[in-house]
């Protein structure tokens, strides 16, 4: 099979992540797994777990990393980030790229997850591509970064270039 191209937006996003030979990621909406599988191409030995909560795009991501899957370094399961339930702490850096919902809703409950699932100290970033919304992107990514700061979240950044955009900041 061809190897499907990665779009630039996800590129952009991993390169964002402070990523360490022993970074535990979790990747929420994580389509069809292309930024997955750039994470892995820096953490081979993962563990990487990223959750969507479509059925057809989990069946994509673990197409798309047949082998990090059956090598146990990717686990890609089928949730809604509200609906995630892991220990607390169980990740150093937690991304998604191009999930709407931190500027469309409050995203209070998955922010909540968040802070819950990633290490004090640990890293979050909420990435889109160009947009979201070329015309409004500023207004909301601000949004974003109001949100992931009034959750408890330090020191979030609203980032801006012509490959991507997002808000990073500490749990």
């Amino acid at each position: 099979m061809a190897r499907r191209p990665v779009p630039e937006r996800n590129r952009w996003a991993v390169e964002q992540l402070d990523l360490r030979p022993a970074s535990r990621v979790l990747e929420f909406g994580c389509g069809g797994g292309a930024a997955a599988q750039l994470v892995l191409g820096r953490l081979p030995c993962g563990p990487v777990l990223a959750i969507d909560r479509s059925a057809a795009a989990v069946a994509r991501a673990v197409d798309r990393n047949r082998a990090a899957v059956d090598a146990g370094v990717l686990t890609v399961r089928q949730v809604a980030l509200a609906d995630l339930d892991v220990a607390a702490g169980s990740f150093d850096v937690a991304f998604g790229v191009d999930v709407n919902l931190f500027w469309t809703t409050s995203a209070d409950t998955e922010l909540a997850v968040l802070r819950h699932a990633l290490v004090p100290g640990g890293t979050l970033l909420v990435a889109y591509g160009p947009g979201p919304r070329p015309d409004r992107r500023a207004a909301l990514l601000e949004r974003v970064r109001g949100a992931v700061a009034a959750h408890g979240f330090v020191g979030a950044v609203v980032l801006e270039e012509g490959r991507g955009s997002g808000v990073r900041a500490r749990a």
